[in-house]
């Protein structure tokens, strides 16, 4: 078959088109012949040349030009005869848009029901937040309604899509900072209600828990590890909307005392750490340090449940910092010079935090038999899944207990609009929280707490779990 040669799939069989390619080329010569296109919407299904594939983003303009190859074959065409499934032709490929404004960073990405990222953009405002020391939510809000309408823009443009191409439009509404939440949430309505697309509020920490499955086979249900700069969760995930809350923290979470006790070393101070986020900076610095040189407290040793606590943590690595430098005699932006023994005591100190309770957790799943013995899956996502200290850590636990480990590429794991995207994807398959109705789409709200089901720690604490050894890292 000559190169330039293109395959049409209809839904009345194949067609071989000569001169096709030729035709496309002329018509829309902007086209990359190395991306891929999965679907032109509605009757063509896809087309292909044989020297390489044309950009999907063009796909519901192809549509538009050769709507005929839909239902006959244009006069210049001969019927190819071969065997195709009717499930392949009927199967349209689905397009979710996500959008993530729940703390400082502004997402948006065009998602397929196959998991390939159509387009993403994402904005974060972490260098401008590193100015004053935290995130300053009133500055976040500006800075989310700023951009927000060029990120969207943004990923719809590398999708090559129109926002009549999409099948719904995914949006984080809960939980998370209330100003930030406010923008996305208003922003996702608004264009739904004007491009009427069917509306799916997100839950942000379900689309954490939930963006392994875009890369990986994970079947339900499996247990969940959340860890960020807001949360500390371990939960079970039965299905899409079932969730069970094995364990989550009282106080802070592990993000936050990461970010707090790097600001406490002044650990921006020190040149190669001067653009990194907190966590970033004593994962870093860590490597070179000795994780046993300062003894830290062990967070709730005396409960016998899946409970967080991080707030002893962060003022310890307070108290230690304190003396040593009066003993150093430390003053202004001066680092001490041991700060690497520190940052590796503290990260150590977190990282075994972790690992005891995802170890009791793993524990009570099995008393209460919560997870077939085939399925035995710990699934870690979040910011601070990234650290791969941390990820190393738990894969040790996962070994002993005959658990496998799963964790997003550590682009997914911080907050993004493709993860926003998929879960929507998720939740649009299922038909499951998918809004059409114009009041249903208006009544929603965003909300800066909620839970992400039922709470199943008191059934934790009653059965008083006990680890007769535990794993060392």
């Amino acid at each position: 078959m000559m190169a330039n040669t293109c395959i049409v799939q209809c839904w009345k069989g194949w067609w071989r088109i000569n001169s096709l390619n030729n035709e496309i080329r002329r018509n829309y010569k902007g086209l990359s012949k190395h991306r891929a296109i999965a679907s032109v919407p509605n009757n063509v299904k896809f087309i292909t040349s044989l020297t390489g594939q044309w950009a999907r983003g063009q796909a519901s303009r192809l549509h538009a030009h050769y709507r005929g190859l839909a239902t006959r074959p244009p006069q210049y065409a001969k019927r190819r005869a071969t065997t195709t499934s009717a499930s392949s032709l009927e199967k349209d490929i689905l397009y979710i848009l996500g959008i993530e404004t729940s703390c400082d960073d502004t997402g948006a990405a065009v998602v397929s029901d196959t998991g390939e990222v159509l387009g993403e953009s994402h904005f974060n405002q972490h260098n401008i937040h590193l100015r004053y020391g935290g995130i300053i939510p009133v500055v976040a809000k500006d800075l989310h309604k700023k951009k927000i309408e060029e990120v969207v823009t943004t990923a719809m443009a590398q999708a090559g899509m129109s926002f009549g191409d999409l099948d719904a439009i995914a949006t984080t509404v809960k939980p998370g900072m209330p100003m930030s939440l406010s923008v996305g949430t208003n922003y996702g309505k608004s264009l739904a209600l004007s491009t009427g697309k069917p509306f799916i509020p997100i839950h942000h920490m379900e689309a954490h828990a939930l963006t392994v499955r875009m890369v990986e086979k994970v079947e339900f249900p499996f247990l969940v590890l959340l860890v960020s700069g807001g949360h500390s969760l371990l939960v079970l995930a039965h299905s899409i909307d079932h969730w069970s809350i094995i364990g989550q923290t009282i106080d802070d979470a592990p993000g936050e005392a990461l970010d707090k006790g790097a600001r406490r070393l002044k650990l921006r101070n020190i040149p190669e750490c001067a653009t990194m986020s907190g966590g970033q900076a004593i994962e870093h610095l860590a490597v070179r340090g000795d994780p046993h040189a300062f003894e830290f407290p062990t967070p709730m040793w005396k409960y016998r449940d899946c409970t967080f606590s991080f707030s002893g943590l962060k003022n310890a690595v307070k108290r230690i910092t304190e003396n040593l430098e009066e003993q150093y005699e430390i003053e202004g932006g001066s680092v001490l010079p041991c700060v690497e023994d520190i940052c590796a005591s503290y990260q150590y100190a977190i990282t075994k935090h972790l690992v005891r309770q995802t170890h009791k957790a793993m524990l009570f799943v099995d008393v209460r038999d919560l997870l077939p013995k085939e399925n035995r899956i710990l699934v870690v996502s979040g910011g601070v899944a990234c650290n791969q200290y941390i990820r190393a850590a738990l894969q040790k636990l996962c070994s002993h207990t005959g658990y496998q480990l799963f964790c997003p590429p550590p682009k997914l794991c911080t907050d993004n609009g493709i993860m926003i995207a998929w879960n929507g994807m998720e939740r649009w398959k299922a038909q499951t929280g998918v809004l059409y109705n114009k009041q249903e789409i208006e009544d929603v709200t965003f909300e800066a707490r909620c839970a992400i089901g039922e709470d199943l720690t008191e059934d934790v604490r009653n059965l008083g779990i006990t680890v007769k050894k535990w794993v060392k890292f």
